[in-house]
């Protein structure tokens, strides 16, 4: 994992400065941008695998960054782990429906940070065996190598983290899993995530996938599955 570009988006130079020491001494190569512009620009130069993104930025704000990175069939793979002020759960519900991996709030621990940013990297890099075959399930195909989906061969545009949820749903259709299952197979165990975002990304696939979001039932009490 040493070596791997990571992007540090923060207007404010010394907490800019402590994430970047930090990162370079795990043998991080790091990258930094005050605003974000500046921060596009740079992911469009050189692809990081990776962006520390504040979200209270001069211009162009740190939800909107994420917004067009996560709508760019380019940038959208680039994992984004949001580091702000702004803790409450609202924001953390927009973050993660923006398609970020990770939100950690300020003030923070650069040895949490790190820790995070390893564990978002580490479950990027290793996907399990099966992982990449192409599911159809009606009219619906999901096609993970590609991070493509598609109803009646018409493409969906979905956050990553809409994508995940689904592809985790249709491995095993009619295989009911809770909020937490499906929490934890997105972002790993013990990730700080609410029963209320899982809902919020569940209403947004049903709403992209149109018709198609018939497939994604409520089981009441339990989670949600998709319907074989």
């Amino acid at each position: 994992m040493a070596r791997e570009n990571i992007l540090v988006v923060e207007d404010e130079e010394e907490i800019q400065e402590l994430v970047r020491y930090n990162l370079a001494k795990e043998g991080f190569s790091v990258t930094c941008a005050g605003s974000g512009e500046e921060a596009l620009q740079k992911v469009r130069r050189q692809l990081p695998a990776l962006v520390v993104l504040d979200l209270m930025l001069p211009g162009l704000d740190g939800l909107e960054v994420c917004k067009v990175l996560k709508g760019d069939a380019a940038t959208r793979d680039v994992a984004v782990v949001m580091l702000t002020a702004k803790g409450e759960e609202a924001d953390i519900v927009t973050g993660l429906e923006l398609g970020a991996d990770d939100y950690i709030t300020k003030p923070f621990s650069p040895r949490v940070l790190i820790a995070r940013i390893r564990a978002v990297l580490r479950r990027r890099a290793t996907e399990p065996a099966g992982e990449t075959a192409v599911i159809r399930i009606h009219n619906l195909v999901i096609h993970p190598g590609r991070h493509e989906v598609t109803v009646d061969d018409e493409p969906v545009t979905l956050t990553s983290t809409e994508f995940r949820v689904l592809h985790v749903l249709a491995r095993r259709p009619g295989w009911v899993y809770t909020r937490l299952q499906i929490a934890e197979a997105v972002h790993g165990v013990d990730y700080p995530v609410t029963d209320r975002s899982v809902d919020v990304q569940i209403v947004a696939l049903r709403k992209k996938l149109a018709a198609a979001g018939r497939y994604i039932e409520t089981v009441r009490g339990v989670g949600y599955k998709l319907k074989e």
